[in-house]
């Protein structure tokens, strides 16, 4: 087994990487046997992959003291070896059937090909409304950092992730979580001090599908992911993540700015230029209404051509620099330009003070932190009764350590401990020499 799983067996899932977070009933999380399944399945998985036989799987789960088997054992407990064991059956069997219906990974090369797939799916999938405009720039900017990693595994924390994304580390968040939901991607811990999370990108279907995945409107404001188990014909969608990616983080694509649909225009453009309106409006996942209004701010910018019904990127529009036209007497020189004529200048850059600011606090109170632990894990201060040696003449009298002057009537026992006696002057002279020291 992987390290990961190996954990995962022996401690439980602690970081509830697994956790469908389900709480009803008087608080009592009533998706406990779901989350155990969600483990249950996980570690067949990993099992199937590495050879392991049904019966090994089985005799780990029942038979060992590992952490992840609690359930199959307590059901074991309850009804019986039988019913344990047809459990633990079927998470086998569906881990069996997952592991061969999708491409294996053995090497680099594998992973890169399965993340083009990936990469192309996601592309030809209709994203409609703020919120799935905003899941696009999320996977983009995670499937550029998996891409370094040369694993669906990655490392990131939200505001390195907001500042990819050219966004809020709110918005990020809030998309994390919508993504979560739709199981397009899971969190694997919370961080450490000096690390961000770590995550794992989920590719649902094998890479040899070609099925489109949509996100039709939800509850929620602006449309909720519905995941990739409702798919549909060919929408029409297809966009250029990679041009996505190289431009979402600039303050001309600020929410105030051209925003995520004028984002998702070039985009289309890129990938397939010289298209109508309504072609965009299929290929960019856009509204009419919004195509209009985006359009014809390209227009005045110099960055898009219209030649009679069809829309095309000026030459060097990708780069910012926009084109003299008719619709635009004074094209933008560079994005920096374009930034500063919609309002949007500096927001990247105020976005990275604030969160640099912020690390710096928290990174300040990590240390204060630290020195009060430290300060509390100090010696205890000892026992007011006990005599420390800076307060004790040689003869056992009492003195004062700042004037060296004898403290009447307080004496130190042998035990080392304070006596009061006002009686007696126990340091003065005897007739047999010393003076007496009880």
């Amino acid at each position: 087994m992987s390290a990961r799983m190996h954990k995962l067996l022996v401690l439980g899932d602690q970081d509830a990487a697994y956790a469908m977070g389900n709480l009803q009933r008087g608080g009592k999380n009533s998706a406990a046997s779901d989350h155990a399944w969600a483990i249950t399945r996980a570690l067949a998985a990993d099992a199937v992959r590495v050879g392991w036989s049904q019966s090994s799987f089985l005799q780990v789960m029942l038979d060992g003291p590992y952490k992840a088997g609690q359930h199959a054992r307590t059901i074991q407990h309850r009804r019986g070896y039988d019913k344990a064991a047809a459990w633990l059956q079927r998470a086998w069997e569906g881990a069996r059937q997952y592991i061969q219906s999708t491409d294996p990974l053995t090497t680099r090369q594998d992973f890169h090909a399965a993340l083009a797939a990936f990469r192309s799916r996601i592309e030809c999938t209709p994203w409609k409304g703020l919120a799935a405009k905003t899941d696009l720039r999320n996977l983009i900017a995670r499937m550029e950092i998996c891409a370094r990693a040369g694993s669906w595994e990655h490392t990131v924390s939200e505001r390195d992730l907001a500042e990819r994304m050219g966004c809020s580390r709110t918005t990020a968040h809030n998309s994390n979580q919508r993504l979560l939901r739709a199981k397009l991607l899971r969190q694997l811990d919370h961080g450490s001090p000096t690390e961000g999370a770590r995550w794992m990108l989920i590719s649902r279907l094998p890479s040899a599908t070609s099925h489109h995945w949509s996100t039709p409107k939800g509850p929620e404001a602006g449309g909720a992911m519905s995941g990739p188990d409702v798919r549909h014909t060919d929408t029409g969608a297809d966009i250029d993540s990679r041009t996505a990616g190289q431009l979402m983080h600039l303050d001309a694509f600020a929410h105030q700015g051209l925003g995520s649909s004028g984002l998702a225009i070039l985009a289309a453009l890129s990938e397939r230029d010289g298209q109508s309106l309504g072609e965009l409006q299929a290929s960019a996942s856009i509204s009419r209404p919004t195509a209009y209004r985006q359009l014809g701010k390209l227009k005045e910018l110099g960055l898009i051509l219209q030649e009679g019904e069809l829309y095309q990127l000026s030459p060097t529009a990708l780069n910012g620099m926009g084109t003299a036209t008719d619709d635009c007497a004074d094209p933008v020189a560079d994005w920096a330009d374009t930034a500063e004529r919609l309002g949007t200048a500096g927001t990247a850059e105020r976005r990275r003070r604030q969160y640099e600011a912020q690390r710096i606090h928290w990174r300040h109170e990590q240390v204060r932190l630290a020195e009060r632990r430290r300060a509390t894990q100090q010696a205890p201060l000892p026992h007011p009764s006990v005599a420390l040696p800076q307060y004790v003449h040689a003869d056992g009298c009492a003195i004062d350590p700042a004037t060296g002057e004898v403290v009447t009537g307080l004496f130190a026992a042998s035990d080392g401990r304070w006596i009061w006696d006002d009686g007696h002057d126990m340091c003065a002279p005897r007739p047999g020499g010393s003076p007496f020291i009880t």
